[in-house]
């Protein structure tokens, strides 16, 4: 039997979340500068054969192994672009809470294509690949080359991979999943409160303090409406700000996980240890923020 491929399935932070209008397609124009974390989803892949996938891990059941399962659309979406690649057994260990703000399905999806053309020998840079992505899921893309960039449209506009210095983080999900539909339905429009993100300006950020700086000027324009569906989202926003060593709190994505930048790794370890006693019913993760 052939050794299976293995792919990391990193989450995806939304480090700032501006939402620039709603388009007569019912989509949203965002701009988000995206990070990824060192912790994420592990997906493995035995080509040959029909395809299938399995779910495993704590957060299986949620995630589900049916054909909703961004992984078994991705792979579809690509053998109907390139019809004579061999696809096979999916197995995935789903470590990553669903419907999160982390882009779980969407990081597996991408490692799913991954490993497709791995397996059949397909350039990272296939056309096809991406076209899949995009057909598969508005943050699918920006996960198929998991590293620190721009993203605007509707996800599918990306800048190049930016060198982010790295960034200490906890991750804080208060056990519960929040959908994305609901979260942009409760966004309104208001005035711009922060000037557009620029690749080059931001790509030169070497820095820590500078890169802070930065994030601090800007920020997630759907914490509101996720607020005002869960409130434990500020509750687990408040839980970070006051913990030492934590520079900056706020929420990825559409949420309900926050995430807090702390001044050392060292910090982050002890925030996540004193949140995990606290809040054992949230789920917690001291992590590194940059890129796959």
């Amino acid at each position: 039997m052939p050794v299976p491929l293995i792919e990391n399935a990193p989450a995806k932070i939304n480090l700032t979340l501006r939402v620039l209008g709603r388009r007569d397609d019912g989509f949203h124009e965002i701009e988000s500068l995206v990070a990824f974390a060192d912790f994420g989803d592990h997906l493995s892949f035995s080509h040959g054969g029909e395809l299938t996938l399995t779910v495993r891990g704590p957060n299986a059941v949620a995630a589900g192994a049916g054909d909703d399962n961004l992984v078994l659309k991705a792979a579809r979406g690509l053998a109907a672009r390139r019809p004579n690649v061999v696809l096979g057994v999916f197995d995935l260990e789903k470590r990553l809470p669903v419907a999160a703000g982390l882009g779980g399905g969407s990081a597996d999806a991408a490692a799913a294509l991954r490993l497709i053309a791995q397996a059949n020998g397909l350039a990272a840079d296939d056309p096809d690949l991406y076209a899949a992505a995009r057909a598969t899921g508005a943050d699918v893309p920006v996960c198929l080359d998991p590293r620190p960039r721009i993203m605007r449209g509707i996800g599918e506009v990306l800048s190049g991979p930016l060198a982010l210095p790295s960034l200490p983080a906890v991750l804080v999900n208060p056990g519960l999943a929040l959908a994305t539909k609901s979260v942009f339905a409760g966004w309104k429009p208001a005035p711009a409160q922060t000037d557009a993100l620029d690749a080059g300006v931001v790509g030169k950020l070497k820095d820590r303090e500078q890169l802070l700086l930065l994030l601090m000027g800007q920020s997630n324009d759907l914490e509101g409406p996720a607020i005002a569906l869960r409130p434990v989202v500020a509750e687990a926003l408040a839980a970070l700000r006051v913990l030492a060593g934590c520079d900056l709190a706020r929420m990825s994505g559409s949420g309900a996980t926050c995430f807090g930048l702390f001044a050392s790794a060292g910090a982050a370890a002890a925030a996540e240890k004193f949140l995990s006693v606290k809040q054992p019913g949230w789920w917690v993760k001291a992590t590194m923020l940059g890129g796959a």
